[in-house]
């Protein structure tokens, strides 16, 4: 009985790689050549100014590296009791409220973490993905002269990315359909029972804090550094 010769496995490997990058790259010069750039140029440029700075803003402040909070933050590393049940329902109510507003980033980083490795340990989704760019690669191929014939119709290459397009985008549904509902299960799973159980009370006051800057120039006489004695004046009376 042969073993596997690993040197092998990786060379076939490899050569997957390769062929899938191929195959993006033909993909990609392909939807240039199509006026695919073009047409995301007039959708994009039909969208009103305000609207995209508003999006932009918004994707700005959603995305922002400063609402990413660190692992001793998010484990509550070095705190007396970062996580304990809380049994009365309005503390409970506003522990989730904050939790999900404050380590939103974070939460959303664990799906994607998720969705990652459950794709990884799905054969059956990696291989569909290379069987789709091979598809991908035949196409290309056969419409690089601008037009293919199938069954006496001319189908121009523009027709057939647009059909490409649309078949990838139902069998991607169906092949990662799985991995979308067992991720988005296990990753809330988790998640509610950090944000159930993480108290993070002593963070809730960070967004409220207000930097001061500048010098802090006091006249001499200033009226709370020389404070009036309370108490009735006394005058003294001289007597002759």
């Amino acid at each position: 009985m042969s073993t596997p010769d690993p040197n092998s496995s990786m060379a076939a490997s490899a050569s997957t790689v390769s062929s899938l990058m191929g195959a993006m790259n033909s993909v990609k010069e392909k939807w240039d050549s199509s006026g695919g750039n073009e047409l995301i140029s007039k959708v994009s440029s039909s969208i009103p100014q305000g609207t995209k700075d508003y999006l932009g803003s918004a994707q700005k402040q959603l995305f922002n590296r400063d609402n990413l909070r660190s692992i001793t933050v998010f484990f509550g590393i070095g705190e007396e009791r970062p996580f304990y049940v809380e049994k009365a329902p309005s503390l409970l109510f506003a522990r989730l409220k904050h939790n999900l507003q404050f380590f939103y980033l974070n939460y959303l980083l664990v799906f994607a973490v998720l969705f990652v490795l459950t794709l990884i340990i799905s054969p059956s989704a990696i291989i569909g993905i290379a069987l789709l760019g091979f598809a991908w690669v035949y196409v290309v191929r056969r419409t690089s002269e601008g037009s293919t014939k199938v069954y006496n119709f001319t189908i121009t290459q523009k027709q057939a990315t647009i059909g490409m397009g649309i078949i990838s985008a139902f069998v991607l549904m169906y092949l990662l359909s799985h991995i979308f509902w067992w991720t988005i299960f296990s990753g809330g799973f988790l998640i509610s029972i950090h944000a159930g159980l993480r108290d993070a009370s002593m963070h809730q006051d960070s967004n409220d804090r207000v930097e001061m800057s500048g010098d802090l120039s006091l006249e001499e006489n200033a009226a709370f550094l020389n404070p009036v004695e309370n108490g009735p004046k006394v005058q003294a009376v001289e007597v002759v």
